[in-house]
């Protein structure tokens, strides 16, 4: 939220009185006004900026940002991406502590808990995960109808999307027996599967360090 305000006095290095203030203070030089904007984790709303008119008829300013190279679009507790560093982090855990010490399954359980599993919860896991690897005979039949030399992608994002086709239970999604959590169960059982993100606000754990599946606890 934000809202037009009046110039506010600060002190000498430009902190407000009363200690840290999170917002940006914007003068939109078309029309003198200033205007307070809230900062939150680091980023501003841009409908905030919509309030922003030289008259009544104006629609408002936007912002621009051709390929979002600054934009963050989502908020995400799971994956911290810094490509400027090289950074990749899965609930603060680096991709190279993963990729040498964990396998494809235990990766898999602590983006969706959070946590790395112990001995007996990576065991429940993956035979929770190995009972539903089974396909539908006609998910087959729909995947051979693509041509030979077909993408790959292209043949993942149509084979998805005809497993809602068979598996409508799956709109239920608070149903922990047949909503997203077993689709998500059924679909990381396939090891060649790929997810990605656009730039997001990470707000997540930090940098942690890994512990061996026999130091668990």
């Amino acid at each position: 939220m934000s809202a037009e305000t009046q110039p506010q006095q600060t002190d000498g290095d430009g902190a407000q009185p009363n200690g840290r203030n999170d917002s940006l203070t914007v003068t939109d030089n078309r029309t003198g006004k200033t205007y307070e904007v809230e900062i939150t984790d680091g980023t501003v709303r841009a409908m905030d900026f919509r309030q922003m008119k030289v008259d009544e008829d104006d629609f408002g300013l936007m912002t621009y940002d051709p390929a979002y190279t600054n934009t963050a679009s989502t908020r995400s507790a799971i994956t911290f991406i810094d490509g400027d560093k090289g950074i990749l982090e899965y609930r603060g855990y680096p991709i190279e502590q993963l990729a040498e010490q964990s396998c494809y399954l235990e990766v898999a359980y602590l983006l969706v808990n959070g946590e790395l599993p112990t001995k007996s919860e990576l065991d429940t896991w993956i035979e929770e995960i190995t009972i539903h690897t089974f396909v539908h005979e006609n998910v087959k039949k729909f995947i051979e109808g693509f041509r030979y030399d077909a993408h790959p992608m292209g043949m993942l994002v149509g084979a998805v999307g005809a497993l809602s086709t068979f598996y409508p239970d799956a709109n239920q999604i608070k149903d922990p027996d047949s909503g997203w959590i077993a689709q998500w169960i059924e679909l990381i059982g396939d090891k060649e599967q790929k997810i990605a993100r656009p730039r997001q606000i990470y707000t997540g754990e930090r940098t942690r360090d890994y512990v061996a599946l026999d130091q668990r606890s």
